[in-house]
């Protein structure tokens, strides 16, 4: 497996961001999709030593089509400068907490959480934050967890959510709008001897967030 080959190819799209380069380099392109799924398919591998609701998983199941939907956005650039893949048990389109991998020169991070939950689901994990808050900062303020996370969301409400204390304690750990873990890392990160290893340990650390959260999402499922 040679992942330089994704981000030799990612960083050439970028700069050549248009459908006729593209059509004329799609067996680079081919070349790096079949890298990304192999890498997938160690990553789901080393994922089932501690997690087997993702061991069936095939890699096809977790990416997505390079192409952007540009009806709605001010850029038209019309291809994707990333691969990303999401090992999610109940499917990549799930409210369920899952594994998320993106390679992208200068922007690769190790992710997972749900994001857009329905406004009733949402309501949900807050209530039991709230009604679990030890439990949750067991694992939110762990010092082995906050070394990958040390920040959960990425957009947050300004005030207490609708129906919830002003003056709980643990206010900000309701005001998320989305419950995500990121950890960044750089390009190297994926291309060093160790990468499966260091993944593991990072998505360790990930699972018992998505427990948690996982225990009052998949009622809604």
């Amino acid at each position: 497996m040679s992942l330089s080959v994704i981000f030799n190819f990612l960083k050439e799209l970028s700069a050549n961001n248009n459908r006729e380069w593209f059509n004329n380099h799609r067996d680079e392109y081919e070349k790096a999709r079949l890298e990304f799924e192999n890498l997938l398919s160690l990553v789901i591998s080393r994922i089932s030593l501690f997690d087997e609701s993702v061991k069936n998983i095939q890699p096809k199941d977790c990416t997505y089509r390079i192409y952007r939907d540009t009806r709605f956005s001010l850029d038209k650039t019309p291809y994707k400068i990333h691969f990303g893949g999401y090992i999610n048990a109940h499917g990549k389109k799930s409210d369920h907490c899952g594994y998320y991998i993106h390679l992208e020169p200068g922007k690769s991070m190790l992710a997972g959480g749900s994001i857009c939950l329905p406004p009733k689901v949402l309501k949900a994990v807050r209530q039991s934050i709230y009604d679990n808050i030890d439990e949750y900062r067991e694992i939110v303020e762990d010092p082995q967890f906050k070394q990958y996370f040390p920040v959960v969301g990425e957009d947050f409400l300004k005030t207490a959510p609708k129906g919830f204390p002003k003056d709980f304690e643990y206010i900000n750990y309701l005001k998320c709008k989305e419950y995500t873990c990121t950890y960044h890392v750089t390009d190297d990160f994926f291309l060093s001897n160790d990468f499966l290893e260091q993944t593991e340990l990072v998505f360790r650390q990930f699972k018992r967030f998505a427990d948690f959260l996982n225990y009052t999402i998949d009622d809604f499922e």
